[in-house]
């Protein structure tokens, strides 16, 4: 990935265009499929047919003897530790003795073409002797089912305490709930490309979120230090959580090793199903306990999660989860259970919104519930307990800075509804569209609120932090800012973010980003709505550190103290103007490199679930309008309409488009997307039968932004990517219920739930 320059003025609240847009609209933007190298080979993966199986021989004599291959690996041929994962090392790179869910990758084959290389992989013969799946996580702790992995079904179990242990209230409902396994679904799959240096080490150039952690995991398994493990980001086509997690990348680097050629990887679409992790599947039991009037007393949650065959980020999901499962609500007493157990089903790890989707979904189906109970309005329900400024939240945390839940809801609930349909319809415009199968008969129209909030950043102690290297130089006259992070570009905008800053910070127009790699620190996941916050204050304090440099060498060579920079002048404290740059920086350059954290967060008491669990929170709310033909049980979103506290809008054409699409990829879980499991096998690997949103489906959106600064965060801001995708689904589900009045307790709501 070459370096990104942009000579269009935008600074902070500016919306300059996009230096990888336009590329990326006409199609000639480089991702990471598109890599070529002379003389490469093709790298393929052999995957179990079975969710769980032991393996008592692996026979590849036949693949290696075919025509054009270079290769074949088993596990036998990793030179370091045969474990990979982001919080537990419980993952081989390839399969061992077992394999533990459908798709567990097994062997590895380089040709030198990608055809000859699946043929190949097809002539392995492996021994498999099938073993009995768990795959019923709500019987994973049973003492009568297989222990998926050594250690127990358990990965986390979370219990958050607090106020009355043994609560009463006069109005009490409850309800369970069930999420469907949803997908990332990014448009570019899995790819990368490996080169061996030819001494002993390797660049691998790869899509991904987290490129120093990547290169952590490498390290482990090739057995290199990281100076001969190189990471580089290649073109990201959509992420959403699903490139935290390894895919290709010990698997390229381990044939690149052993045949000493270039190898690239690149996953088919079905292939992509299995290579990379999902949102994990939920089961929730909820109950309220209310006064007459409608406000909380208390709240109880038993939240489930499938973490799958390996643990990858279940942790933190439970965490999430269990920490931010009631909403954001103002409730005396809590008792909630959170756990995230293994199974035999396909592993279940990072996603947008990172287990506060699952719960919103019932914990606003409940807030529905209860205001029907107490006769209070649906949205005055949430503004009557939402939290406020200067609440504790469930783990007894404060509220330190704007929390405008009763704005938000009201603010939706207050801009205009679409207008009422006409008689002679379009039936494009009718659920089922150009099928023809209504012409408006048996079609009722249905509204739908939801608020929630998500933490920003990494929680619970996590030393969450992100490296820039800023550099100043003056270049033929011209000033040049070059800024460098390893903060992963994964179509969110952050290069144009890093550029504003810069020239927010340093008055520079020209603004160079250097390629992402890990030649720099550590910028962090390109996840938990972070980057903006931790990235940007890093380029900030990196910029900040810049420009005392260069006031302190003007101060000496003018001698004259009190001087501040305006653009590429020198500027006394009266405004005169004393030098230019290039007077003051001659042919020297000033870089400065700064390792930024934001304020701690701490790990929650482990019988109490208290404690300073997060360290930011962003609101956000929906209300959906939907037209439901409720004899045939199709559904048409006809509008979306979102309120969002931002903090400050660095970037608000960008800011608008991260709701946009967010929104949709909650309002696809609430109505289609599911990866479908059966006995721990995927049913619908392909967008065939895995079905997402399309610009057809997405309904005309009225976005509001509200800017509360935070006084915690640089510039104020706050996460913007992951609270839309929270709030969206919750919304479209609750105006489906109120257009059928059925309860519809399960998520993507299918056509039979709505006509049974």
């Amino acid at each position: 990935m070459t370096s990104t320059e942009t000579r269009s003025t935008g600074k902070i609240g500016d919306s300059p265009l996009r230096p990888d847009g336009t590329l990326k609209v006409t199609g000639e933007f480089a991702y990471s499929s598109d890599l070529w190298h002379e003389d490469m080979c093709w790298g393929v993966t052999l995957r179990s047919p079975y969710p769980h199986a032991r393996i008592h021989g692996i026979d590849v004599s036949a693949a290696l003897a075919t025509p054009g291959v270079y290769a074949v690996l088993t596990h036998e041929d990793v030179p370091g530790l045969n474990r990979v994962g982001l919080e537990h090392l419980d993952q081989p790179a390839l399969a061992e003795d077992v394999v533990r869910y459908q798709g567990e990758p097994v062997a590895l084959v380089a040709a030198d073409h990608p055809e000859t290389a699946r043929r190949a992989a097809g002539r392995i013969v492996v021994d498999y002797e099938e073993l009995p799946a768990l795959t019923d996580p709500r019987r994973a702790l049973h003492d009568d089912v297989p222990q998926v992995q050594p250690g127990g079904n358990l990965v986390r179990e979370l219990k958050i305490r607090r106020g009355d242990p043994a609560p009463t209230a006069p109005v009490v409902v409850a309800l369970d709930f069930e999420v469907g396994m949803q997908d990332q679904a990014f448009l570019g799959p899995e790819s990368g490309l490996a080169v061996p240096d030819g001494e002993g080490g390797l660049d691998l150039y790869v899509a991904t979120q987290w490129l120093h952690v990547d290169q952590q995991q490498v390290c482990r398994v090739l057995d290199l230090t990281p100076d001969r493990a190189r990471l580089h980001l290649a073109g990201v086509g959509g992420a959403f959580g699903g490139r935290e997690d390894l895919s290709i990348h010990v698997h390229a680097c381990l044939l690149a090793m052993h045949t000493g050629k270039p190898v690239k990887m690149s996953y088919a679409r079905d292939e992509s199903f299995f290579g990379h992790v999902h949102r994990h599947p939920a089961w929730l039991r909820y109950e309220f306990g209310a006064s007459e009037e409608g406000k909380l007393v208390y709240a109880k949650a038993d939240i489930l999660f499938d973490g799958g065959a390996y643990a990858s980020s279940t942790t933190a999901v439970v965490g999430n989860g269990g920490t931010l499962g009631l909403g954001p609500y103002n409730i005396p007493s809590v008792t909630v259970d959170a756990r995230g157990v293994y199974t035999n089903n396909p592993p279940c790890g990072a996603m947008r919104g990172f287990g506060c989707v699952q719960a919103a979904f019932a914990h606003e189906a409940l807030m529905d519930e209860l205001a029907d109970r107490v006769g209070v309005d649906r949205v005055e329900i949430r503004a009557l307990n939402g939290m406020r400024e200067g609440d504790l939240n469930i783990t007894g945390q404060l509220i330190d800075s704007a929390a405008p839940v009763a704005e938000l809801i009201r603010t939706v609930r207050d801009l205009p509804l679409p207008p009422s349909p006409p008689e002679d319809r379009d039936i494009r415009d009718l659920p089922g569209g150009a099928s023809n199968t209504t012409h408006g008969e048996g079609v009722v129209r249905g509204i739908g609120y939801a608020v929630t909030y998500k933490n920003v950043g990494f929680s619970e102690g996590f030393d969450d932090y992100s490296t820039a290297r800023v550099r100043l130089e003056v270049t033929a006259g011209e000033p040049i800012v070059t800024v460098q992070t390893a903060a992963a570009e994964v179509g969110q905008g952050l290069i144009t973010v890093e550029q504003q800053i810069c020239r927010t910070e340093l008055g520079v127009d020209r603004v160079v980003v250097h390629p992402k790699d890990t030649s720099v620190g550590s910028g962090g996941s390109t996840s938990a709505s972070r980057q903006t916050y931790v990235t940007g204050g890093a380029v900030k304090a990196a910029c900040e550190a810049v420009r005392a440099s260069v006031l302190a060498l003007a101060v000496e060579r003018l001698g004259v103290s009190g001087l501040r920079l305006d653009g590429d002048k020198i500027v006394s404290g009266s405004g005169e103007v004393l030098a230019s740059l290039a007077d003051v920086l001659g042919d020297d350059a000033v870089e400065e490199t700064v390792e930024w954290h934001h304020r701690p967060t701490f790990p929650v008491d482990p019988d109490t679930g208290q404690g300073i669990a997060h360290v930011q929170y962003a609101f956000s709310a929906h209300r959906a309008v939907v037209d439901v033909d409720v004899e045939l049980g199709l559904v048409k979103v006809v509008a979306l309409d979102t309120a969002q506290d931002v903090g400050r809008a660095i970037n608000p054409d960008a800011v608008v488009g991260q709701i946009q699409g967010g929104s949709a990829q909650g309002m696809g879980l609430a109505l289609m997307e599911e990866i479908v499991v059966t006995d721990g096998k995927v049913r619908n690997p392909s967008f065939t039968d895995y079905l997402i949103p399309t610009i057809l489906d997405m309904p005309p959106m009225q976005v509001k932004v509200l800017e509360y600064a935070d006084p915690h965060a640089p510039y104020g801001v706050r996460g913007v990517g992951e609270p839309p995708t929270i709030s969206s689904g919750p919304a479209v589900a609750a105006a489906i219920r109120a257009a059928t009045g059925r309860a519809l307790r399960r998520v993507p709501v299918r056509p039979e739930h709505i006509t049974l």
